[in-house]
């Protein structure tokens, strides 16, 4: 279960009441000031105190929560379409300082929106009037709560479970898998939305008879993929318990689980494979949510570690195969030639390259602040395989 953090408030009575903060991984620090609002609170009130890094702890009306949500995001939207400043501008392709400022922008405006929040019992149940039943999202998103402490909860986060807790339900066709075939992503595991890698993945060249690990599985899209080419045996890993338990529920719903092993480990287990495939978060940076570990590489550790592994772990004439996109060289996050040193410098050669042009929504969507970049963008699996190292 993520962190619950003891804190203590006073409403407009100045009586004190204690509860528990439940906060995501990345959750906001305990604001330093807090308040009581409810349905006469004024959303210009509501976003003025906000911005100055005030909670607001809602008693009224959850249906007016949300609205009054709705409302001060319209305030900081129309705040920031109004100043001229670099921060509001969206990133252009090879402009790395225009990008950053881009992410601080979108990180100030979840921490205001963030400050509204709201009453949880231990059952996972909001306690206000017209609130829907969300115990089973709040309960898939952050565990069970032990005690009995009333706990407040940032109205954005549940949001942000219930629409997981709906994918999860739904689940996301991926017809690579077969024609009516579904992934079921988890709160906090990256949902496999996009199809052209699973295509490169169906293209290159394997041997029904390999043994296959995938390092960073999350919902376990890839590991089923190589499971239905033929493979022997796939190996999953994730440092995650949480895509842990994702792909092991995806792949017993696929009927593969018999030819699986999932393993907690960061990056490689133990021993050598055939093939070793490996689909890292394709931009350095940092996360400052749960999902964004599936787009963020903070200094490009994964992408580093798994080419400075691989070499050891290969069997003799296996591959590795990376599938990354060059969106991170179109933004000016990394150098276009950072990738064929890293990989020269593990002891490694480029096989064969693959690659595809991006299909996925954003690239058509001219409102989408990373167009330019996305309406460029390639996707390429690079079959990597050892040689003489540097």
């Amino acid at each position: 279960m993520n962190p619950s953090i003891s804190v203590s408030w006073r409403d407009p009575a100045d009586r004190v009441h204690h509860a528990q903060f439940v906060t995501s991984t990345f959750g906001a620090r305990v604001p330093a000031h807090i308040v009581a609002a409810d349905d006469t609170t004024a959303a210009d009130t509501a976003y003025r105190q906000a911005c100055e890094g005030t909670a607001l702890v809602w008693q009224g009306d959850y249906q007016n929560a949300r609205q009054l949500l709705q409302a001060m995001a319209r305030r900081m939207d129309t705040s920031r379409k109004s100043k001229k400043h670099a921060k509001t501008v969206p990133p252009t392709v090879g402009d790395p300082a225009r990008f950053h400022a881009y992410r601080q922008a979108q990180s100030a405006r979840a921490k205001v929106l963030g400050m509204l929040w709201v009453p949880l019992t231990p059952a996972g149940i909001i306690a206000l009037r017209r609130a829907p039943d969300v115990a089973q999202a709040i309960h898939h998103a952050f565990g069970q709560f032990d005690g009995d402490e009333t706990r407040l909860i940032s109205l954005r986060e549940v949001l942000g479970a219930v629409g997981a807790a709906q994918w999860r339900e739904r689940g996301v066709p991926v017809p690579a898998l077969g024609a009516d075939a579904r992934i079921h992503p988890y709160y906090g595991v990256f949902s496999p939305v996009r199809s052209e890698y699973l295509e490169l993945v169906e293209q290159a060249p394997m041997s029904q008879d390999s043994l296959v690990w995938d390092i960073g599985t999350g919902t376990g899209v890839l590991a089923a993929l190589l499971a239905r080419r033929g493979a022997t045996q796939v190996v999953a890993t994730d440092i995650s318990a949480q895509a842990l338990a994702c792909a092991h529920s995806n792949l017993t719903r696929l009927g593969l689980n018999q030819r699986m092993r999932i393993l907690h480990a960061d990056l490689f287990p133990d021993g050598q494979a055939d093939i070793i495939v490996c689909n890292p978060p394709w931009l350095p940076g940092k996360p400052t949510s749960a999902i964004e570990y599936g787009v963020y590489d903070p200094n490009s550790q994964m992408l580093k570690g798994f080419l400075q592994g691989l070499r050891g772990h290969l069997s003799p004439g296996g591959e590795g195969w990376l599938i990354l996109s060059d969106l991170a060289e179109r933004l000016g996050l990394r150098v276009p030639h950072d990738l064929s040193t890293w990989i020269a410098q593990a002891g490694l050669y480029v096989v064969e390259r693959l690659q595809t042009r991006a299909r996925h929504g954003k690239v058509v969507c001219t409102d989408d602040p990373l167009h330019a970049a996305r309406s460029q963008e390639i996707t390429s699996l690079w079959r990597l395989a050892a040689g003489q190292a540097l």
